[in-house]
């Protein structure tokens, strides 16, 4: 602990003063320090050199040795182009050990120098809670990065100048460079918000399984995507690819924006053991549940309830809904273009009598939707929305807006399919909006409430901790779900169920 010790002194000589920094260099360069303390005290410590070497020099040659007997197997059965494939996969293994298995540096950023000790001196410099935080995050990041780099060097070198002598086109390599980096982003910067908010390596190190386990699922969706991607061998690059590293930077600015917004240096040093109290916070959810203002008073009457309380819940979305809006038409539009490019065209057959159609819709509510057709129509709209949320609250609200829209790019992709067979698109108005004049309004409203539910952990609201503002924007939603979504959903049921199907018979001329 003596180095700590000593090189934490050096950190008081830093230009603050108590006194926060005026710019965004001012700041980096007094996280810096932190970082050049953090990296050079890791690579002091062998049990952290060891596994790095290790991985950096060994783990490439045997995935280029499996690489090498995998490709000669496949050979033998006219299949080539599947040990092809595999081989840049293997390069993106490579690149992911290192980074799993120094994860443990992330997990003990803050928590495990809590339990060392050696965490207050550091905390009691004037440095902000910004400039530890960054420090700190990015000492965490070089030394699985180095090694990351360093594998992939190695096994790339052995590949090209080994008995493979694979040539792949240059933006597939650069993929996986950045694919690896952003992988290794999230995992870091996930693991470094887990070791500030947790009271010992060993919760730490339980719950950094929900940052393995995810970060595997996506690894194996991208084995997938090298292995079937038709444009594997694309000068550009796997276009999938590209959409998969966008998502995770956009995971990344998140989570570096939630860790240090519920960064806080007091409550690091003074939280010795995390308690749940469920009685508690259910409490606190039903009074906000019944509240119709920000003081908490409870509605007298339903009437109340609704003008005030699922007012104010809406009022509280704020820029969720223009954002949800905005995705929305987006995701029309992209249908359109999408269904009016040649390659994507279903070639409909253009002489259909659409009277004769008009005879058979009645089989949508007899045959395929039964007896309930109410109840099925309102499920189907109700799971759909309940995912999203579900989904939302593990992805600060991203999935939300890519759950929900798929439907109107799908609308969309149909509209343009009419338009190109030559039918008039007229009918698709009753079709859509008899019951989506109900059913549109409330979609676009759950979406908006899921996604303000999951980003609200990324900037809370003044004056209050994330448990709280997550707490009360949950109220907020089961409150506009009870008062708007449910009810709104079953009315849209029934007229979709019992009229919209009257009204496209008489647009087809049925």
């Amino acid at each position: 602990m003596g180095v700590k010790a000593a090189s934490v002194n050096s950190i008081s000589t830093a230009p603050s003063s108590g006194v926060a920094p005026k710019s965004w260099r001012d700041t980096l360069a007094n996280a810096l320090i932190i970082t050049r303390r953090e990296v050079r005290d890791s690579f002091r410590d062998w049990r952290i050199i060891s596994p790095i070497i290790i991985l950096t020099f060994l783990f490439p040659f045997l995935a280029q040795f499996v690489a090498g007997r995998f490709a000669g197997f496949v050979e033998g059965f006219g299949a080539q182009i599947i040990g092809e494939r595999m081989i840049p996969f293997l390069l993106m293994i490579v690149g992911f050990f290192p980074i799993s298995i120094s994860l443990v540096i992330a997990l003990e950023t803050f928590v495990g120098e809590k339990e060392r000790r050696s965490l207050e001196p550091l905390l009691s410099t004037p440095l902000t809670n910004t400039e530890l935080y960054i420090g700190k995050t990015l000492s965490a990041m070089l030394p699985p990065l180095i090694s990351s780099y360093g594998g992939m060097t190695v096994y790339l070198l052995s590949l090209l100048t080994g008995e493979l002598a694979w040539r792949p086109p240059a933006m597939l390599i650069v993929q996986i460079i950045m694919l690896t980096t952003v992988q290794a982003l999230v995992m870091i910067t996930g693991a470094v918000v887990v070791s500030s908010q947790t009271t010992s390596t060993r919760a730490a190190n339980l719950l950094a399984s929900f940052i393995i386990i995810p970060m595997t699922l996506i690894i194996q969706g991208e084995s997938a995507i090298m292995f079937l991607a038709p444009d594997a061998e694309s000068p550009n690059g796997i276009s999938a690819l590209w959409s998969i590293i966008a998502g995770m930077l956009v995971v990344i600015v998140l989570l570096l924006r939630v860790g240090n917004a519920i960064f806080n240096r007091e409550e690091l040093l003074g939280r010795t053991i995390d308690t749940l109290n469920l009685r508690a916070m259910a409490a606190r959810i039903w009074r906000s549940i019944r509240a119709v203002d920000d003081a908490g008073t409870p509605a007298r009457n339903l009437v109340e309830w609704y003008s005030k309380g699922v007012r104010l819940s809406i009022a509280r979305i704020g820029l969720a809904l223009p954002v949800t809006i905005g995705v929305f038409l987006f995701a029309l539009i992209v249908g359109v273009i999408v269904g009016f490019t040649p390659q994507w065209n279903l070639h409909l057959a253009s002489d259909l009598p659409l009277n004769e159609v008009a005879g058979s819709i009645g089989t949508y509510t007899d045959v395929i939707l039964g007896e309930n057709a109410v109840s099925a129509i309102a499920w189907q709209n109700g799971r759909i929305l309940l995912v999203a949320v579900l989904l939302g609250m593990f992805t600060f609200g991203s999935a939300a807006l890519i759950v929900t829209p798929l439907v109107y790019g799908v609308l969309g992709y149909i509209f343009s399919q009419i338009v190109i067979a030559g039918y008039n698109p007229g009918f698709l108005v009753p079709a859509v909006f008899t019951h989506g004049i109900v059913e549109i309004p409330v979609i676009v409203l759950a979406t908006a409430a899921a996604l303000h539910l999951g980003a609200v952990v990324t900037r809370p609201p003044r004056g209050m901790t994330v448990g709280q503002a997550w707490t009360l924007t949950l109220a907020d939603t089961i409150k506009i779900a009870v008062g708007i979504i449910v009810p709104g959903l079953l009315l849209a049921a029934a007229i979709e169920a019992y009229i919209t199907p009257e009204l496209v018979r008489l647009a087809l001329g049925g």
